[in-house]
């Protein structure tokens, strides 16, 4: 029952006051002890409830997930593990596991509800793990996301390739490693949103994505945000909201 449905509920005396606060209250939650699902979150933000793995047991995620595909929500875990994997296909067959992205999502209809597409530009080949963790939940989301992969600046020239791609779509994110200088030469390049995803790639003194992130923070391109170090899953909720805008 939405919010709506309990206040008209509450009008028409089919509720009264402590019923309908007791809804209110307990509105999109579903208690599970040792977590709490948000069954309301796709309607309130946009973006549907996920589940963050890291940090859980196999059980716990394989319960969540159980417990929201049996709900009628759809179900995206990210940093899953293949024990992880495993345990949720037990429970949603059809669910489908990239293990690159450590991502494992399942919808019950499939449906694509943006006009535009994601580009998506990775610098490396070692960035790939973030830049399909950003792929496969921006798809997820409804988004048409094309990739562009192992164009960092080394070989500048492979990103000149790909540069009318990069242009057409509504937003870009970049994903790099090492000194994270790919989001401000995008930047410097289109008229779009650029969101710059800094990753973990690097020799010591890129600090486990320290560097990467401060460069691209210090950004002299206009037009370019930055999420968390390897929050590629950030940067495609970021997109998706812009790309349906």
């Amino acid at each position: 029952m939405t919010l709506t449905e309990i206040l008209e509920k509450y009008k028409l005396g089919e509720l009264n006051l402590p019923e309908a606060l007791q809804l209110v209250s307990s509105h999109g939650i579903d208690e599970m002890g040792f977590a709490s699902i948000d069954t309301d979150r796709l309607h309130r933000t946009g973006l549907p409830e996920m589940i963050y793995a890291a940090g859980k047991t196999t059980e716990q995620v394989r319960l969540i997930a159980e417990r929201m595909y049996n709900n009628g929500q759809d179900v995206l875990a990210s940093r899953v593990t293949p024990e992880m994997s495993i345990a949720i296909k037990e429970v949603i067959p059809m669910a489908e596991y990239n293990e690159m992205a450590r991502v494992v999502s399942y919808r019950h209809k499939k449906v694509q509800t943006s006009k535009g597409y994601i580009a998506l530009v990775a610098a490396g080949t070692s960035d790939l793990p973030v830049a399909e963790e950003a792929a496969e939940t921006a798809r997820f989301l409804g988004n048409d996301v094309r990739t562009m992969y192992d164009v960092g600046i080394a070989g500048i020239h492979r990103l000149f390739h790909k540069l009318d791609i990069i242009r057409g779509a509504r937003v870009i994110i970049v994903v790099a490693g090492m000194e994270g200088a790919l989001g401000s030469v995008i930047a410097g390049l289109v008229d779009k949103p650029v969101i710059g995803v800094p990753t973990s790639v690097g020799y010591g003194a890129n600090f486990m994505g320290l560097s990467a992130l401060l460069s691209m923070l210090n950004s002299c391109a206009n037009g370019i945000t930055v999420v968390n170090i390897d929050n590629g899953f950030g940067a495609a909720c970021q997109a998706s909201l812009i790309n349906k805008l």
